[in-house]
């Protein structure tokens, strides 16, 4: 058991979050995943050239083998 700053119970405030879908990127690469942070562009965003983490230009191409990560 916890410390609680409400008097609500738990189960009470988990049903009256909200929940909201974000669009992220997923390098097929190392597996790591991303949001993308170009506000400003609105849709219009380019796709990103290199996964963040692993720095591959293909991060969005499968591998062509079943190789692990």
């Amino acid at each position: 058991m916890g410390i609680f700053l409400t008097n609500a119970p738990f189960a009470h405030i988990l049903m009256s979050m909200g929940k909201i879908q974000v669009w992220a990127y997923l390098c097929e690469r190392c597996g790591h995943y991303w949001l993308p942070h170009h506000k400003e562009l609105g849709d219009k965003q380019p796709e990103p050239r290199v996964c963040p983490k692993c720095k591959s230009p293909y991060w969005n191409v499968p591998r062509k083998n079943a190789k692990a990560r």
